[in-house]
């Protein structure tokens, strides 16, 4: 059985190619892409045993989007099927000062459907030693939340780490709701990670001195935010990707992460752009691949910090990067050179 089990919706992902809008547009690049999932597919390439949990629709683009995820290493046998359709959403990249949008289509997808009947916890937990999701899930409505805190009831009775991402989606819920449903999960959770925002829409918990539309973020405020979220749910370990915004095609990248007692800082990358979906999701993989490895704090945050960098640079919400690739970043060597 895996290793790693993430739990959450998959969706099917339409984009203009070209960076075209989408009023230009007459055709549109199709992939798959998810929190919970572009976290297995990462792991997976990484070497790691993992399964991603879900719930499909039984028709030919589910299926599409399991041999997708087959064929890269994530079992897919925890998967459920019922309900009609997969959630599809609209991607239009930015570039430049112009920023990308996203157009949602899951209203009624069969994840958001999904009760606690649909799942046996017991078996999916079965010699697992990791449980991972993010607030996007239980945004989808109610009785998913419901699943979502049983699952995190029933992984920390089976004593597996359990690491959440809160993943604010402004789209889904408001920052009531979703303080109200992630207060209940957190109890339950050993390693959380946020973005600039997510503390803040989710907690109200406000990084002092930083501002991101202009791209400032200020160390210290974000030491303040990590240790309230750690002190007020007792969580082991906190992990904040820090985004510099300086245009939609160019970003400063790095990240932190507290243990309760001291905060380490990554290096600080400048990258360009090609895909940014799935950044967050690649450091949350790279710390728990370094985790199960047994490095330690700085090691793990630094090789996280490489390995979300990296994605940057790949179409899709998927990470397709080696441990190689993520190493030659993490020693120092950045530089894109072609490698033969």
């Amino acid at each position: 059985m895996a290793s790693v089990i993430t739990f959450g919706e998959i969706m099917l992902r339409l984009s203009p190619p070209f960076n075209l809008r989408f009023v230009q547009t007459d055709s549109y690049d199709a992939r798959f892409g998810g929190g919970e999932a572009n976290v297995s597919f990462a792991l997976s390439n990484f070497g790691v045993d993992t399964s991603f949990v879900t719930k499909l629709p039984k028709n030919d683009i589910s299926q599409a989007c399991i041999n997708e995820l087959r064929r890269y290493g994530v079992d897919v046998s925890n998967i459920v099927f019922g309900g009609d359709r997969i959630g599809i959403y609209f991607l239009e990249k930015g570039a430049s000062q112009r920023g990308s949008k996203v157009i949602y289509d899951r209203a009624n997808s069969s994840i958001s459907k999904c009760t606690k009947d649909d799942f046996d916890w017991d078996k999916i937990f079965e010699n697992a030693k990791w449980f991972h999701i993010t607030g996007i899930t239980p945004a989808l409505g109610k009785n998913v939340a419901e699943v979502c805190i049983e699952a995190c009831k029933k992984a920390k009775e089976k004593k597996l780490t359990v690491s959440l991402d809160l993943n604010f989606r402004k789209k889904l819920w408001t920052s009531k709701e979703a303080n109200e449903t992630m207060s209940k999960l957190m109890p339950y959770v050993d390693i959380c990670v946020a973005n600039e925002e997510d503390a803040e829409k989710v907690f109200g918990i406000k990084a002092k001195d930083s501002n991101i539309i202009e791209g400032k973020l200020s160390h210290e405020g974000y030491k303040e935010v990590a240790k309230e979220i750690s002190d007020r749910f007792n969580i082991k370990k906190v992990g904040i990707t820090l985004r510099g915004s300086i245009s939609a095609s160019e970003n400063l990248w790095s990240c932190m992460l507290y243990n309760g007692s001291e905060y380490f800082f990554s290096k600080e990358y400048l990258i360009k752009i090609v895909d940014r979906v799935g950044g967050g999701d690649s450091f949350v993989a790279g710390l728990i691949y370094s985790f199960l490895n047994g490095k330690d704090d700085r090691e793990a945050l630094e090789f996280a910090a490489a390995s979300s960098c990296l994605k940057h640079s790949i179409e899709g919400d998927f990470n397709v990067v080696s441990v190689d690739e993520v190493m030659t970043v993490y020693n120092g060597d950045a530089s894109g050179r072609i490698q033969r």
